[in-house]
Protein backbone atom coordinates (compact mmCIF):
# COMPACT_ATOMS: atom_id res chain seq x y z
CA UNK A 1 0.00 0.00 0.00
CA UNK A 2 1.35 3.26 -0.61
CA UNK A 3 2.64 5.76 2.05
CA UNK A 4 0.78 8.92 1.65
CA UNK A 5 2.53 10.72 4.57
CA UNK A 6 0.04 10.28 7.27
CA UNK A 7 1.12 6.48 8.68
CA UNK A 8 4.39 5.03 10.06
CA UNK A 9 6.03 3.05 7.10
CA UNK A 10 5.81 -0.35 8.65
CA UNK A 11 2.08 0.23 10.51
CA UNK A 12 0.59 1.07 6.88
CA UNK A 13 2.03 -1.88 5.43
CA UNK A 14 0.02 -4.11 7.69
CA UNK A 15 -3.30 -4.72 5.04
CA UNK A 16 -6.59 -4.88 7.96
CA UNK A 17 -8.76 -6.44 4.46
CA UNK A 18 -6.30 -9.35 4.03
CA UNK A 19 -6.87 -12.42 6.14
CA UNK A 20 -3.49 -13.20 5.74
CA UNK A 21 -2.61 -10.37 7.90
CA UNK A 22 -4.80 -12.04 11.02
CA UNK A 23 -2.58 -15.21 10.70
CA UNK A 24 0.76 -13.93 9.76
CA UNK A 25 0.82 -11.17 11.92
CA UNK A 26 1.73 -10.30 15.85
CA UNK A 27 -1.54 -8.28 15.95
CA UNK A 28 -1.04 -7.67 19.58
CA UNK A 29 2.00 -5.85 19.19
CA UNK A 30 0.65 -4.18 16.03
CA UNK A 31 -2.22 -2.79 17.79
CA UNK A 32 -0.63 -1.44 20.46
CA UNK A 33 1.87 0.61 18.68
CA UNK A 34 -1.58 1.86 16.49
CA UNK A 35 -2.66 2.90 19.84
CA UNK A 36 -0.27 4.83 20.86
CA UNK A 37 1.18 6.25 17.93
CA UNK A 38 -2.10 6.75 15.50
CA UNK A 39 -4.84 5.40 16.87
CA UNK A 40 -6.91 7.00 14.51
CA UNK A 41 -5.80 6.91 10.86
CA UNK A 42 -7.29 6.10 6.78
CA UNK A 43 -6.20 2.80 6.06
CA UNK A 44 -5.47 3.11 2.12
CA UNK A 45 -7.58 1.41 -0.28
CA UNK A 46 -6.53 -2.43 -1.26
CA UNK A 47 -7.09 -5.18 -3.55
CA UNK A 48 -10.22 -5.49 -1.35
CA UNK A 49 -11.61 -2.57 -1.65
CA UNK A 50 -12.20 1.28 -0.73
CA UNK A 51 -10.45 3.33 2.12
CA UNK A 52 -11.64 2.72 5.94
CA UNK A 53 -10.62 4.66 8.92
CA UNK A 54 -9.17 2.25 11.78
CA UNK A 55 -10.30 3.26 15.14
CA UNK A 56 -8.06 1.40 17.75
CA UNK A 57 -8.62 2.92 21.20
CA UNK A 58 -11.68 2.22 23.80
CA UNK A 59 -13.07 5.75 24.74
CA UNK A 60 -12.87 6.35 20.25
CA UNK A 61 -14.64 2.88 19.96
CA UNK A 62 -17.61 3.62 22.53
CA UNK A 63 -17.74 7.51 21.08
CA UNK A 64 -18.74 6.21 18.07
CA UNK A 65 -21.40 3.29 19.01
CA UNK A 66 -22.86 5.55 21.05
CA UNK A 67 -23.77 8.38 18.33
CA UNK A 68 -26.11 5.87 15.86
CA UNK A 69 -26.85 9.44 14.20
CA UNK A 70 -23.86 10.08 12.97
CA UNK A 71 -22.61 7.08 12.43
CA UNK A 72 -25.17 4.48 10.42
CA UNK A 73 -25.11 0.68 10.67
CA UNK A 74 -27.18 0.41 7.89
CA UNK A 75 -25.00 0.58 4.72
CA UNK A 76 -23.22 -2.66 6.61
CA UNK A 77 -21.29 -3.62 9.75
CA UNK A 78 -18.12 -5.61 8.77
CA UNK A 79 -15.60 -4.67 6.37
CA UNK A 80 -16.03 -7.14 4.03
CA UNK A 81 -20.01 -6.34 3.42
CA UNK A 82 -18.83 -2.46 3.39
CA UNK A 83 -16.29 -3.17 0.88
CA UNK A 84 -19.25 -4.75 -1.67
CA UNK A 85 -20.70 -2.61 -4.75
CA UNK A 86 -23.53 -0.92 -2.63
CA UNK A 87 -22.57 -2.31 0.73
CA UNK A 88 -24.31 -5.28 2.16
CA UNK A 89 -27.66 -6.61 0.64
CA UNK A 90 -29.18 -7.39 3.95
CA UNK A 91 -29.17 -3.00 4.84
CA UNK A 92 -32.73 -1.78 6.26
CA UNK A 93 -33.75 -5.74 6.82
CA UNK A 94 -31.24 -7.01 9.30
CA UNK A 95 -31.75 -6.30 12.66
CA UNK A 96 -28.20 -5.28 12.98
CA UNK A 97 -28.20 -3.59 9.86
CA UNK A 98 -31.56 -0.98 10.70
CA UNK A 99 -31.41 2.58 12.29
CA UNK A 100 -33.54 4.16 14.56
CA UNK A 101 -36.59 4.50 14.42
CA UNK A 102 -37.37 0.56 12.80
CA UNK A 103 -34.43 -0.85 14.74
CA UNK A 104 -35.49 -0.05 17.93
CA UNK A 105 -39.28 -1.06 16.65
CA UNK A 106 -37.63 -4.57 15.47
CA UNK A 107 -35.95 -5.14 18.84
CA UNK A 108 -38.61 -4.59 21.66
CA UNK A 109 -40.59 -6.95 19.14
CA UNK A 110 -38.31 -9.67 19.14
CA UNK A 111 -37.10 -9.21 23.00
CA UNK A 112 -41.08 -9.76 24.15
CA UNK A 113 -40.31 -13.08 21.93
CA UNK A 114 -37.34 -13.47 23.95
CA UNK A 115 -39.08 -13.99 27.40
CA UNK A 116 -37.73 -15.69 30.44
CA UNK A 117 -39.56 -19.04 29.90
CA UNK A 118 -38.59 -19.28 26.89
CA UNK A 119 -35.08 -18.59 28.19
CA UNK A 120 -35.44 -21.22 30.82
CA UNK A 121 -36.46 -23.62 28.21
CA UNK A 122 -33.82 -23.57 25.99
CA UNK A 123 -30.79 -22.60 28.68
CA UNK A 124 -32.32 -25.92 30.58
CA UNK A 125 -31.40 -27.85 27.22
CA UNK A 126 -28.18 -26.19 26.71
CA UNK A 127 -26.93 -26.92 30.21
CA UNK A 128 -27.65 -30.99 29.45
CA UNK A 129 -26.00 -30.93 25.88
CA UNK A 130 -22.80 -29.28 27.37
CA UNK A 131 -23.34 -32.15 30.06
CA UNK A 132 -23.53 -34.84 27.23
CA UNK A 133 -20.53 -33.59 25.28
CA UNK A 134 -18.34 -32.77 27.72
CA UNK A 135 -18.77 -36.38 29.26
CA UNK A 136 -18.29 -37.64 26.27
CA UNK A 137 -14.78 -36.13 26.16
CA UNK A 138 -13.36 -36.30 29.91
CA UNK A 139 -10.87 -38.79 30.81
CA UNK A 140 -10.54 -40.40 26.89
CA UNK A 141 -6.94 -38.69 26.07
CA UNK A 142 -7.07 -36.82 22.96
CA UNK A 143 -10.19 -35.34 21.39
CA UNK A 144 -10.97 -31.91 19.81
CA UNK A 145 -12.42 -29.60 21.68
CA UNK A 146 -13.55 -27.63 18.98
CA UNK A 147 -15.30 -29.83 17.06
CA UNK A 148 -16.86 -32.18 19.50
CA UNK A 149 -18.00 -29.82 22.02
CA UNK A 150 -18.05 -26.04 20.85
CA UNK A 151 -19.20 -26.11 17.39
CA UNK A 152 -22.13 -27.86 18.37
CA UNK A 153 -23.55 -26.19 21.51
CA UNK A 154 -23.76 -22.65 20.15
CA UNK A 155 -25.70 -24.07 17.14
CA UNK A 156 -28.07 -26.03 19.05
CA UNK A 157 -28.91 -22.99 21.68
CA UNK A 158 -29.81 -20.60 18.73
CA UNK A 159 -31.79 -23.56 16.98
CA UNK A 160 -33.81 -24.42 20.06
CA UNK A 161 -34.71 -20.75 20.30
CA UNK A 162 -35.77 -20.55 17.26
CA UNK A 163 -37.50 -23.30 16.74
CA UNK A 164 -35.41 -26.00 13.94
CA UNK A 165 -35.70 -29.10 14.40
CA UNK A 166 -32.29 -30.51 16.02
CA UNK A 167 -31.79 -33.19 13.00
CA UNK A 168 -31.05 -30.48 11.37
CA UNK A 169 -28.33 -28.43 13.35
CA UNK A 170 -25.26 -30.23 12.16
CA UNK A 171 -26.01 -29.09 8.68
CA UNK A 172 -27.18 -25.74 9.92
CA UNK A 173 -23.26 -25.08 11.44
CA UNK A 174 -21.94 -26.20 8.51
CA UNK A 175 -23.20 -23.97 6.35
CA UNK A 176 -23.36 -20.82 8.69
CA UNK A 177 -19.04 -21.67 8.90
CA UNK A 178 -19.13 -21.48 5.56
CA UNK A 179 -20.82 -18.24 4.81
CA UNK A 180 -19.14 -16.03 6.89
CA UNK A 181 -15.57 -17.39 7.69
CA UNK A 182 -13.51 -20.59 6.29
CA UNK A 183 -11.05 -22.81 8.38
CA UNK A 184 -9.09 -22.94 4.98
CA UNK A 185 -7.38 -20.32 2.92
CA UNK A 186 -8.94 -22.20 -0.42
CA UNK A 187 -12.93 -21.25 0.13
CA UNK A 188 -13.82 -19.00 -2.41
CA UNK A 189 -16.79 -16.32 -2.47
CA UNK A 190 -18.84 -18.40 -4.65
CA UNK A 191 -18.71 -21.00 -2.22
CA UNK A 192 -19.33 -18.13 0.37
CA UNK A 193 -22.36 -17.00 -1.68
CA UNK A 194 -24.09 -20.55 -2.24
CA UNK A 195 -23.41 -21.19 1.60
CA UNK A 196 -25.65 -17.94 2.23
CA UNK A 197 -28.42 -19.21 -0.27
CA UNK A 198 -28.18 -22.21 0.63
CA UNK A 199 -29.32 -21.27 4.48
CA UNK A 200 -31.57 -18.29 3.79
CA UNK A 201 -33.59 -21.38 1.11
CA UNK A 202 -33.76 -23.50 4.34
CA UNK A 203 -35.08 -20.43 6.46
CA UNK A 204 -37.98 -19.51 4.07
CA UNK A 205 -39.01 -23.10 4.33
CA UNK A 206 -39.40 -22.96 8.29
CA UNK A 207 -40.71 -19.80 7.60
CA UNK A 208 -43.63 -20.94 5.75
CA UNK A 209 -44.62 -23.52 8.36
CA UNK A 210 -44.52 -21.07 11.07
CA UNK A 211 -47.13 -18.66 9.17
CA UNK A 212 -49.67 -21.95 8.73
CA UNK A 213 -48.46 -22.81 12.19
CA UNK A 214 -47.20 -21.16 14.78
CA UNK A 215 -45.17 -22.51 17.73
CA UNK A 216 -43.24 -20.93 20.82
CA UNK A 217 -40.70 -20.11 19.01
CA UNK A 218 -38.57 -16.95 17.76
CA UNK A 219 -39.45 -17.30 14.08
CA UNK A 220 -42.76 -17.86 15.00
CA UNK A 221 -42.87 -14.39 16.61
CA UNK A 222 -41.25 -12.62 13.46
CA UNK A 223 -43.90 -14.48 11.39
CA UNK A 224 -46.45 -13.32 13.32
CA UNK A 225 -45.82 -9.94 14.81
CA UNK A 226 -45.91 -6.40 12.78
CA UNK A 227 -43.82 -3.47 13.12
CA UNK A 228 -45.53 -0.08 12.73
CA UNK A 229 -48.52 -2.05 11.48
CA UNK A 230 -46.88 -3.76 8.77
CA UNK A 231 -46.36 -7.60 8.98
CA UNK A 232 -42.41 -8.60 8.41
CA UNK A 233 -42.02 -9.91 5.01
CA UNK A 234 -40.53 -13.30 4.15
CA UNK A 235 -37.27 -11.12 3.05
CA UNK A 236 -37.21 -9.34 6.66
CA UNK A 237 -38.13 -12.59 8.53
CA UNK A 238 -35.60 -14.78 6.36
CA UNK A 239 -32.74 -12.32 6.61
CA UNK A 240 -32.81 -11.94 10.34
CA UNK A 241 -33.00 -15.83 10.78
CA UNK A 242 -29.97 -15.60 8.63
CA UNK A 243 -28.57 -12.77 10.92
CA UNK A 244 -28.92 -14.78 14.37
CA UNK A 245 -28.04 -18.19 12.96
CA UNK A 246 -24.53 -16.65 12.43
CA UNK A 247 -24.44 -14.22 15.19
CA UNK A 248 -25.67 -17.05 17.64
CA UNK A 249 -23.00 -19.35 16.33
CA UNK A 250 -19.49 -17.77 16.23
CA UNK A 251 -18.84 -15.17 19.29
CA UNK A 252 -19.60 -18.07 22.02
CA UNK A 253 -18.08 -20.95 19.99
CA UNK A 254 -14.78 -19.03 19.30
CA UNK A 255 -15.13 -18.01 22.83
CA UNK A 256 -15.22 -21.34 24.13
CA UNK A 257 -12.24 -22.54 22.13
CA UNK A 258 -10.19 -19.38 23.42
CA UNK A 259 -11.51 -20.34 26.76
CA UNK A 260 -9.56 -24.02 26.65
CA UNK A 261 -6.75 -22.78 25.11
CA UNK A 262 -6.33 -19.64 27.60
CA UNK A 263 -6.85 -21.79 30.76
CA UNK A 264 -4.04 -24.79 29.30
CA UNK A 265 -1.22 -22.05 29.06
CA UNK A 266 -2.46 -20.09 32.17
CA UNK A 267 -2.95 -23.34 34.38
CA UNK A 268 -2.69 -20.94 37.72
CA UNK A 269 -6.33 -19.05 36.00
CA UNK A 270 -7.76 -22.79 35.97
CA UNK A 271 -6.97 -23.68 39.40
CA UNK A 272 -8.26 -20.40 40.33
CA UNK A 273 -11.29 -20.65 38.73
CA UNK A 274 -11.79 -24.24 40.11
CA UNK A 275 -10.85 -23.59 43.72
CA UNK A 276 -13.30 -20.90 44.11
CA UNK A 277 -11.05 -17.47 43.90
CA UNK A 278 -12.12 -16.38 40.78
CA UNK A 279 -16.04 -16.25 40.17
CA UNK A 280 -17.77 -17.99 37.10
CA UNK A 281 -19.37 -15.03 35.72
CA UNK A 282 -16.32 -12.91 36.24
CA UNK A 283 -14.69 -15.50 34.45
CA UNK A 284 -17.40 -15.57 31.61
CA UNK A 285 -16.52 -11.82 31.26
CA UNK A 286 -12.47 -11.84 30.73
CA UNK A 287 -13.27 -14.90 28.12
CA UNK A 288 -15.08 -12.87 26.21
CA UNK A 289 -12.90 -9.88 26.78
CA UNK A 290 -9.38 -12.19 25.88
CA UNK A 291 -10.52 -13.64 23.01
CA UNK A 292 -12.89 -10.80 21.58
CA UNK A 293 -14.11 -13.55 18.76
CA UNK A 294 -15.80 -10.55 16.39
CA UNK A 295 -12.23 -8.39 15.89
CA UNK A 296 -14.18 -5.19 14.36
CA UNK A 297 -17.58 -3.87 13.80
CA UNK A 298 -17.88 -1.42 10.62
CA UNK A 299 -19.88 2.00 11.08
CA UNK A 300 -20.56 4.41 8.03
CA UNK A 301 -20.27 8.28 9.00
CA UNK A 302 -23.75 10.37 7.75
CA UNK A 303 -21.79 13.87 8.69
CA UNK A 304 -18.54 15.18 9.08
CA UNK A 305 -17.22 14.04 12.56
CA UNK A 306 -13.75 14.93 13.81
CA UNK A 307 -13.00 12.61 16.63
CA UNK A 308 -9.47 12.54 17.91
CA UNK A 309 -8.47 15.06 15.88
CA UNK A 310 -9.21 13.21 12.99
CA UNK A 311 -12.31 14.90 10.66
CA UNK A 312 -13.97 11.93 9.35
CA UNK A 313 -16.05 13.28 6.34
CA UNK A 314 -20.15 12.17 5.45
CA UNK A 315 -20.24 8.71 3.28
CA UNK A 316 -16.77 7.21 4.98
CA UNK A 317 -16.38 3.39 6.56
CA UNK A 318 -15.46 3.78 9.97
CA UNK A 319 -14.14 0.34 11.38
CA UNK A 320 -14.24 -0.21 15.33
CA UNK A 321 -11.56 -2.72 16.09
CA UNK A 322 -12.94 -4.17 18.83
CA UNK A 323 -9.52 -6.50 19.22
CA UNK A 324 -7.49 -3.47 20.26
CA UNK A 325 -10.07 -1.60 22.28
CA UNK A 326 -10.63 -5.22 24.76
CA UNK A 327 -6.32 -4.48 25.43
CA UNK A 328 -6.55 -0.61 26.01
CA UNK A 329 -4.10 0.17 28.47
CA UNK A 330 -5.98 3.59 29.12
CA UNK A 331 -9.35 1.02 30.41
CA UNK A 332 -7.90 -2.03 31.51
CA UNK A 333 -5.33 -2.80 34.34
CA UNK A 334 -2.35 -5.32 32.47
CA UNK A 335 -4.43 -5.64 29.84
CA UNK A 336 -1.97 -8.73 28.07
CA UNK A 337 -2.84 -10.83 31.22
CA UNK A 338 -5.53 -13.30 31.29
CA UNK A 339 -7.06 -12.48 34.72
CA UNK A 340 -10.09 -14.35 35.17
CA UNK A 341 -11.02 -12.67 38.70
CA UNK A 342 -11.08 -9.22 36.84
CA UNK A 343 -13.18 -7.00 37.76
CA UNK A 344 -14.42 -3.92 36.37
CA UNK A 345 -14.62 -5.25 33.30
CA UNK A 346 -16.31 -3.31 30.73
CA UNK A 347 -15.39 -5.12 27.42
CA UNK A 348 -16.91 -4.29 24.09
CA UNK A 349 -17.46 -8.27 22.57
CA UNK A 350 -20.77 -7.75 22.94
CA UNK A 351 -21.07 -3.56 21.77
CA UNK A 352 -22.37 -1.02 22.77
CA UNK A 353 -25.17 1.29 22.23
CA UNK A 354 -28.49 0.74 20.50
CA UNK A 355 -27.18 -2.34 19.06
CA UNK A 356 -25.99 -3.87 22.24
CA UNK A 357 -25.98 -7.74 21.26
CA UNK A 358 -29.63 -9.06 20.93
CA UNK A 359 -28.34 -12.34 22.15
CA UNK A 360 -25.57 -12.02 24.52
CA UNK A 361 -27.79 -13.42 27.23
CA UNK A 362 -27.47 -16.72 25.54
CA UNK A 363 -23.93 -16.43 24.86
CA UNK A 364 -23.23 -15.32 28.54
CA UNK A 365 -25.16 -18.67 29.38
CA UNK A 366 -23.43 -21.09 26.97
CA UNK A 367 -20.27 -20.01 28.27
CA UNK A 368 -20.81 -20.14 31.91
CA UNK A 369 -22.75 -24.00 31.02
CA UNK A 370 -19.10 -25.17 30.03
CA UNK A 371 -17.44 -23.34 33.05
CA UNK A 372 -19.65 -25.39 35.28
CA UNK A 373 -19.18 -28.83 33.67
CA UNK A 374 -15.78 -27.98 33.13
CA UNK A 375 -14.89 -27.24 37.14
CA UNK A 376 -17.24 -30.25 38.08
CA UNK A 377 -15.48 -32.55 36.21
CA UNK A 378 -12.15 -31.76 34.82
CA UNK A 379 -8.65 -31.25 37.04
CA UNK A 380 -6.29 -30.14 34.40
CA UNK A 381 -6.65 -29.05 30.86
CA UNK A 382 -4.05 -30.36 28.36
CA UNK A 383 -3.44 -28.91 24.96
CA UNK A 384 -1.98 -31.65 22.99
CA UNK A 385 -1.36 -30.23 19.20
CA UNK A 386 -1.75 -27.02 17.68
CA UNK A 387 -4.56 -24.84 17.60
CA UNK A 388 -5.79 -24.32 14.05
CA UNK A 389 -6.39 -20.56 13.14
CA UNK A 390 -9.63 -19.59 11.31
CA UNK A 391 -9.36 -17.46 8.54
CA UNK A 392 -10.93 -13.96 8.41
CA UNK A 393 -11.02 -10.76 8.80
CA UNK A 394 -14.07 -10.27 10.93
CA UNK A 395 -13.47 -13.55 13.14
CA UNK A 396 -10.75 -14.34 15.30
CA UNK A 397 -10.13 -18.08 17.01
CA UNK A 398 -9.42 -21.27 16.05
CA UNK A 399 -11.37 -23.88 14.41
CA UNK A 400 -9.30 -27.08 15.72
CA UNK A 401 -8.06 -27.63 19.54
CA UNK A 402 -7.02 -31.04 20.41
CA UNK A 403 -6.76 -30.84 24.07
CA UNK A 404 -6.98 -33.34 26.82
CA UNK A 405 -9.46 -33.58 29.81
CA UNK A 406 -7.84 -34.89 33.11
CA UNK A 407 -11.35 -36.05 35.04
CA UNK A 408 -11.70 -34.58 38.61
CA UNK A 409 -9.98 -36.91 41.34
CA UNK A 410 -8.17 -39.45 38.78
CA UNK A 411 -4.97 -39.70 41.05
CA UNK A 412 -7.34 -38.77 44.77
CA UNK A 413 -9.08 -41.52 45.22
CA UNK A 414 -7.30 -44.36 47.66
CA UNK A 415 -9.56 -47.14 46.89
CA UNK A 416 -8.97 -47.20 43.43
CA UNK A 417 -6.26 -49.43 42.89
CA UNK A 418 -7.88 -51.57 46.10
Amino acid sequence: MPNNGIYADDLNSVNLADPNTFVQTDMEDFWRRVRAEQPIYLHPATEQGTPFWVVSRYTDVMTVLQDPERFSSRPGNMLSSLHKPGGDPAAGINLALTDAPRHNAMRTILLKAFSPRTRKVVTDKLQQRVDQLLGNGVGIGTFDFAKEVAELVPMGTICDLLGFPSKDHKYLLDLSREALSTDDEGQTEEDRWLSRNELLSYCQEIIEARRENPQDDLISAMATCQINGEPMTDDEVVVNCYGFILAGDHTSRLAMVGALLAFSQHPEQWLALKEGRATIPSAVEEILRWTTPSMHIGRTATADVTIGGRTIHAGEHVILWNTSANRDEGIFRDPQSFDVARTPNKHLSFGSGPHFCFGSYLGRAEITAVLKTLCDKVERIELVGDPKPIYSTFLRGYSSLPVSLIPSGQFNSKESVK
